[in-house]
């Protein structure tokens, strides 16, 4: 909630309204579809006091929500990763990257991700 009013403070200063459409979800629902309906990620930043290194650079899918430790939100609400979105319905194509080098900077690590061709082949957008 603090983050939340934090975030539309922010916007009304701009004479913006800031809109939330998948406030209050239930995540672990939400996190199953967001990958039924196609959407491809990868965790690009996981906080080391939740998660291991390894976490970093990995996709997101099904796999990766089984493995998340207990207390570790799905969607990573609390902070405990960020993701980058390289493919999905609303996409026009895939966006091409491939994993670069490792960072930690404690209490975080990163995941470098550099420009490359997508990973199905098809061409980059």
């Amino acid at each position: 909630e603090d983050i939340r009013a934090y975030r539309e403070r922010q916007v009304a200063d701009l004479g913006l309204e800031a809109i939330f459409p998948v406030w209050g979800r239930d995540t672990p629902l939400f996190a199953g579809d967001v990958i039924a309906l196609g959407f491809e990620a990868v965790l690009v930043c996981v906080d080391l006091r939740k998660l291991a290194p390894t976490f970093a650079g990995r996709a997101y899918d099904e796999s990766l929500l089984a493995d998340l430790p207990p207390g570790v939100d799905p969607c990573g609400e609390n902070g405990e990763f960020h993701t980058f979105v390289h493919a999905g319905p609303i996409f026009q194509g895939r966006v091409g990257w491939e994993a670069g080098r490792l960072e930690i900077r404690e209490p975080f690590c990163w995941r470098e991700l550099v420009p490359g061709p997508p990973l199905d082949g098809s061409p980059a957008q």
